[in-house]
């Protein structure tokens, strides 16, 4: 990323910050939040779907009363997606892309796996690692954004490096499994040092259910 795509970065960062400084506590925020609150201990502690129901709820409550929040939200994450893509790739050639809503299905049919940095505001995200063409030895894929549904099948034969995080959601990598705020874990696969092939993930979503096998 070039000095104008950092200073892009960090004036969206910036405008975001000053309007969620203006943001105010209100009774819908309160309800919103102990409704998130209520769904997030219904998804650990009860076997059904309850919890996530009542977590769209709180959700859906909290956005459709604070459109500046919202907006100030969007502006961090497209900021914090430069950032993050800027180190990740370390000034290597890659592919970049933002979107509002996107639903990737990497997972019919062969595909082209290369440096790659992918940004949704809602983001439905199906990759079968196992039918990857890689480019090079090793690759670094970004997916970050702020609502997502992210599943990825990694073959026990690849080289495997998982950044995942998630502000409110669920994290499950290779049997390593995070519910509730503020979730964030990093595993490696004990042969990614000497595998052929490598692919870090880096996954980072606001609110988001992450899903990694390993098969």
């Amino acid at each position: 990323m070039d000095q104008r795509n950092r200073n892009t970065a960090l004036v969206l960062i910036a405008a975001g910050l000053f309007i969620l400084i203006d943001h105010y506590v209100s009774f819908f925020t309160t309800a919103a939040l102990v409704f998130v609150f209520l769904g997030l201990y219904k998804i650990r502690t009860a076997p059904d779907k309850s919890g996530y129901l009542i977590l769209g709820i709180g959700v859906v409550i909290f956005f459709s009363n604070h459109f500046t929040f919202i907006l100030s939200i969007v502006l961090i994450s497209l900021g914090l997606f430069y950032m993050n893509s800027k180190r990740a790739h370390r000034g290597e050639g890659h592919f970049q892309k933002h979107s509002f809503i996107e639903s990737i299905k990497w997972d019919k049919e062969s595909w082209v796996l290369k440096n790659s940095s992918m940004w949704n505001l809602i983001g439905e995200i199906y990759i079968d690692l196992s039918l990857a063409l890689p480019e090079q030895q090793e690759t670094t894929l970004v997916l970050q954004g702020v609502l997502g549904d992210v599943d990825i099948i990694v073959p026990e034969d690849l080289g495997i490096s998982v950044t995942a995080s998630v502000i409110i959601g669920q994290i499950d990598v290779a049997r390593e499994k995070d519910t509730g705020v503020l979730n964030k874990i990093l595993w490696q696969s004990p042969n990614y040092e000497t595998s052929d092939q490598k692919v870090k993930l880096i996954v980072s979503y606001l609110v988001g259910d992450i899903d990694i096998k390993i098969v």
